[in-house]
């Protein structure tokens, strides 16, 4: 229904729903049309809702936007007083299902949350073992190969491109590799 809508009223968004998030993407080379694009977005899902006597809760609401300017980038508020929503001040971090994205896309910060988490399951399987004897080499590999590269390699598909070169991501991934 958001779709026919959006498409009647010719705006180049998108509507994503998981459960009870959701998510509008739109995309442009002005903030400012990006940010009525938006606003307009709200506003149909809204009162789509509205219809089905469902409630959006206003506090939960946030804008990011993604730039790889070099600049300075400051953007827009997005004000949605008038539907019933806030002021939305734009966030630096967003923490989506588990991944950390900055507006960049650089990933540094994911790779680095999921490098020390990993870090700190290999220090506890440290302590897995009895007091007469540690765990077995066979069993070390079977954890490591189980859990660690698991939570290392996180969103691995959404930060690694073919081809791109991530010397930084590479680094770390290897001082953990040494680490164990």
């Amino acid at each position: 229904m958001f779709e026919k809508r959006a498409k009647n009223l010719k705006i180049p968004a998108s509507f994503l729903s998981f459960v009870d998030d959701g998510l509008f993407i739109s995309q442009g080379k002005s903030l400012e049309k990006t940010n009525s694009h938006l606003f307009c977005s709200y506003n149909i899902i809204s009162s789509l809702l509205e219809q089905f006597i469902l409630i959006i809760e206003h506090r939960k609401t946030k804008v990011f936007y993604f730039s790889r300017l070099h600049r300075i980038f400051n953007p827009p508020f997005l004000d949605l007083s008038c539907l019933g929503g806030f002021v939305l001040c734009p966030k630096d971090i967003w923490y989506y299902l588990g991944f950390i994205l900055y507006r960049k896309l650089l990933f540094r910060q994911h790779v680095k949350f999921y490098l020390n988490k990993a870090l700190l399951t290999v220090k506890c399987m440290k302590m897995l073992g009895n007091s007469m004897c540690s765990l077995l080499l066979h069993q070390k590999h079977l954890l490591y190969r189980t859990c660690i590269l698991l939570i290392t390699l996180y969103a691995f598909l959404l930060w690694y491109y073919y081809k791109t070169l991530l010397p930084y991501s590479f680094k770390e991934l290897r001082k953990m590799q040494r680490m164990l």
